[in-house]
């Protein structure tokens, strides 16, 4: 196990991020694009009581995982960007490189998906925008993208203040929407076949169905921990990460449940995405849906700035810490992680252009994106329960008034990880396997320039079992065995 600090603070800009900044970062990275298609993505696999049921085991579950964010800010305050450094304390080296590995490489296609997002909205009022994937789309897109690339460049502490702005600003649509749909709900729609027709199968098939929707909108929620370093307090990391919690928790079930009170489960999974404006618009006309329409275009651009500053921290703390490319650990004169930030908007670049040619290749990252997280949650949370078990830092722990209930917390945080990697299936965990299965030639590259072995011990078994799940995933691809 090596617990060893990860950063070398000499390089780091002075921690200029309060707590307001920090919970801005965590709800500007949550909420995003997923929650306005959130009514119809839930109603698709499950009725209104299955969805009730999901949403218990997401909350409880994301609270647990939350908890454990809060109690390792505490205990180790030490370890910056704790996707990479908590898994990297468990495991070794290569365990926290593909943390941080897979957790950029969700946010950047999670990017592609916001900027799709968001020109598809924008083709409600310019039909030249289409889905978000047509020419005029990708080149409107690779615009935004750029200039908010110069805007970070310019400072993480102005782009964090523009993030603050833009989350208050995407908010009130989301709350005017739960306001006027709770006027309008009935609740006769919402109990009518409130268990499912027996095409969605059992309750608990329904509630399995739930889980990788829940999980990809509730990506985010370790954002404040991820720019640890940068924090002015580090207890703020932790207060950051419960409040911000907890307000995209209630806004994502208001609008899941009030949605059914609106339409029935079949009618509601037949809607089109945003699917949030056909809901307001059958509460109130048609103004409800341009309303929508704007709220997710500025909700897309927020939410993206928010991921292309998490992005670019989750490759520059691993470099730091020699896991990375050297060259991926130089800031410019403004402290910005310069060249993590060419080369994450440069795959952004890429991928946009991909969607102009294969939409269905985009939509299966998407999935395996949303799968791919899920190993860097099991990772902080077996290291949360590893600490509390064992007492370490728990002088600070009790400070913050949680040691006592830490292991337990943490166990259950561990076993809802694990309940969320057999919701996901088999077929998402072979195919993410895909994208993990690469960065191996990354982590190579970084150990020969320190000179050191790339490899020791179990990382030869962990990398042998990622590149046989990826040739096996590649295989049943090929046969047609393995759908995507």
């Amino acid at each position: 196990m090596n617990t060893q600090q990860t950063t070398s603070p000499q390089k780091k800009a002075p921690g200029k991020l309060g707590l307001s900044l920090l919970v801005a970062l965590v709800v500007g990275s949550i909420i995003g694009s997923g929650i306005f298609g959130l009514p119809q993505n839930m109603a698709a696999g499950a009725g209104a009581g299955a969805i009730l049921i999901g949403w218990t085991v997401t909350g409880v579950g994301m609270l647990l995982l939350v908890r454990v964010y809060q109690m390792l800010s505490l205990r180790k305050p030490e370890l910056d960007n704790g996707v990479y450094a908590y898994a990297r304390a468990l495991s070794g080296e290569y365990v926290g490189f593909n943390s941080a590995w897979g957790y950029w490489v969700s946010a950047w296609i999670g990017n592609v998906g916001y900027l799709v997002a968001a020109f598809g909205a924008l083709g409600y009022f310019f039909p030249a925008f289409g889905k978000g994937n047509t020419l005029a789309a990708i080149i409107g897109a690779s615009m935004v993208l750029w200039l908010i690339h110069a805007l970070v460049l310019r400072g993480i502490q102005g782009a964090a203040v523009l993030n603050a702005v833009v989350t208050l600003a995407k908010i009130v649509p989301l709350l005017i929407f739960i306001g006027l749909v709770a006027m309008a709900f009935q609740l006769d729609t919402f109990r009518l076949n409130f268990w499912g027709d027996a095409k969605l199968g059992s309750v608990l098939d329904q509630v399995k169905s739930t889980m990788l929707v829940t999980v990809w909108v509730f990506i985010g929620i370790e954002g404040a921990s991820v720019y640890s370093a940068r924090a002015r307090k580090r207890e703020d990391v932790g207060w950051a990460t419960v409040i911000g919690f907890l307000i995209c928790l209630m806004l994502l079930m208001s609008v899941s449940l009030l949605s059914l009170g609106i339409y029935g489960q079949p009618e509601l999974a037949g809607l089109k995405n945003p699917s949030m404006a056909s809901v307001l618009e059958a509460a109130v006309g048609t103004w409800g849906a341009v309303l929508i329409y704007v709220g997710l275009i500025v909700s897309v651009g927020g939410g993206f700035l928010a991921w292309m500053l998490l992005a670019a921290e989750s490759l520059f703390t691993p470099a730091d810490g020699g896991v990375m490319p050297a060259w991926l650990a130089k800031q410019n004169s403004k402290g910005v992680p310069a060249n993590a930030l060419w080369l994450t908007n440069g795959m952004v670049q890429l991928f946009l252009v991909l969607t102009l040619f294969s939409e269905a290749s985009y939509l299966t990252l998407i999935s395996m994106s949303t799968a791919m997280i899920l190993l860097p949650y099991l990772f902080s949370a077996a290291y949360g329960l590893l600490l509390a078990w064992r007492g370490e830092g728990e002088a600070q722990a009790t400070r913050g008034g949680h040691h006592r209930s830490d292991v337990p917390i943490a166990a259950l945080a561990t076993v809802y990880c694990l309940w969320l990697l057999y919701a996901a299936g088999l077929k998402y965990l072979l195919l993410s396997a895909l994208l993990y299965a690469p960065g191996a030639v990354v982590y190579l590259i970084a150990k020969r320039q320190r000179s050191e072995q790339p490899f020791e011990g179990r990382e030869w078994a962990i990398l042998a079992a990622l590149v046989v799940l990826a040739l096996v995933a590649a295989a049943l691809l090929a046969t047609g065995r393995l759908s995507i």
